[in-house]
């Protein structure tokens, strides 16, 4: 098979600092343009920042004068790697893309010129960035998205419950008793089979129950319906993730659905309910900024920059509290936990970094985040941490993400069916009628 050449654009590798060794044995060209970008994201605690960092070091690793001189390989069974220099603005490009200055069409250029000298292979330009592979295109160049870390069938996410019809009444009886668990054979040749910690709702004619399945006892075990901090489930979704978010078993719970369907507010008042085993609750988001910037670009202080970011799960705290008279020992008891930093709203990026010990971890509107983004939150918690993550895989604002390959996709593909995790997806609307049919129809 003849090689390729695959040339990345720069937010390739600020999404995935490893990618270099992600293309089997073909080769990568790096235009010149593309280090000079990533020198501008070297400073800073942001993943992107980390990413270029690692990556600049990783090609010095390498050996910095030859990536100037012809390449050299990457690593066994892999192919080459080389750093493109600039050639003159090619005529082909001078009538739709005269802006030499501008950085996307410089590395356009570069690819154009090495497409006319590879006319006996594949040259690729692959970017997260859609109208960049659209004006390749338009000039005849192949372009692709970075797929590395794509969600296999997005369409076929795991929804972490499922609906069984026709189960015989001895099973639900079982289930009633006072153990409140069994196990039955019959189930366990369903298609396809059950995976561990997935819920079910059990019905027949007559009767019906909610369980869920533990595959290393075997077992069915009956989920009833808790009221968390004054909120009550009010369909069997929400109440598998209240069940799920009090495990203690289960350290890593995602919650999807669209807006209304209560993910971060089931989420923040299963937290106060378990407030006495943890240290601290922590509530937090990540904040999308505009063109890579962060918000140190914004104006005002601190408060004033984070602010709007951090409404809704303030509103959510709201929800909650107004639950309760003003006066009343609970909500005296909520305002002195955020007093006391026992219950925190904060940015995602003020909390990295951080060692996560006995800690309930919230993230919110986490199909924001890169798959290398969950991978480090969750590699951070320490013994008797929780970690929530709510999101709507459909809803994403991050201008280099989508279904495929955003990080809460990615995580509830390759985390099922692993007994320290649980996954719901949030079917109905519960905000308002209204709300419901807005979500729905336009």
């Amino acid at each position: 098979m003849t090689k390729k050449a695959f040339i990345l654009d720069t937010n390739v590798i600020l999404h995935d600092s490893s990618c270099l060794y992600n293309f089997a044995e073909h080769d990568i060209i790096i235009p010149i343009t593309v280090l000079e970008e990533l020198d501008h994201f070297k400073k800073g605690q942001q993943i992107i920042n980390y990413h270029a960092r690692q990556f600049v070091r990783s090609l010095d690793e390498l050996s910095a004068e030859r990536l100037f001189n012809g390449g050299l390989p990457i690593g066994p069974d892999r192919g080459n790697v080389v750093i493109r220099l600039e050639s003159p603005m090619h005529a082909a490009l001078l009538a739709s893309f005269p802006a030499r200055d501008k950085p996307d069409h410089r590395i356009l250029n570069i690819a154009y010129h090495v497409a006319e000298e590879n006319t006996h292979r594949e040259v690729v330009l692959v970017s997260k960035d859609v109208n960049l592979r659209m004006k390749a295109r338009s000039l005849g160049l192949l372009s692709e998205d970075y797929t590395t870390d794509h969600v296999r069938d997005p369409d076929k996410l795991y929804p972490g419950c499922r609906l069984i019809n026709d189960v015989e009444d001895g099973l639900l009886d079982a289930l009633y008793s006072a153990e409140g668990t069994v196990t039955d054979g019959s189930l366990m040749t369903i298609d396809p089979p059950l995976v561990n910690n997935e819920y079910l709702i059990l019905r027949n004619s007559r009767k019906s129950a909610l369980a869920v399945y533990r595959r290393e006892l075997d077992q069915l075990i009956r989920v009833r319906k808790q009221t968390v901090y004054g909120i009550s489930p009010r369909n069997a979704e929400q109440s598998f993730a209240v069940h799920a978010l009090l495990d203690l078993s289960i350290p890593l719970v995602t919650i999807s659905g669209k807006a209304g369907t209560g993910k971060t507010l089931l989420a923040l008042a299963a937290a106060l309910e378990s407030r006495k085993r943890y240290q601290q609750i922590l509530l937090t988001r990540p904040i999308v900024p505009l063109s890579n910037k962060d918000i140190g670009y914004l104006p005002g202080d601190i408060n004033s920059k984070i602010g709007p970011y951090m409404q809704p799960l303030y509103d959510n705290l709201g929800v909650i509290r107004g639950q309760f008279a003003a006066s009343s020992d609970t909500a005296k008891r909520l305002q002195k936990m955020q007093d006391d930093g026992k219950l925190m709203i904060e940015p995602l990026a003020y909390i990295r970094g951080r060692s996560l010990v006995k800690k309930y971890m919230i993230v919110d509107e986490a199909q924001n985040l890169t798959p290398h983004e969950v991978k480090t939150i969750i590699t951070r918690a320490g013994e008797g941490t929780k970690i929530v993550l709510t999101g709507d895989v459909q809803q994403i604002d991050h201008p280099y993400l989508d279904i495929h390959s955003n990080g809460l996709s990615s995580l509830i593909d390759r985390m099922q069916g692993q007994h320290l995790y649980a996954h719901i997806d949030l079917q109905k609307g519960e905000r308002s009628e209204l709300a419901e049919l807005a979500s729905d129809l336009l």
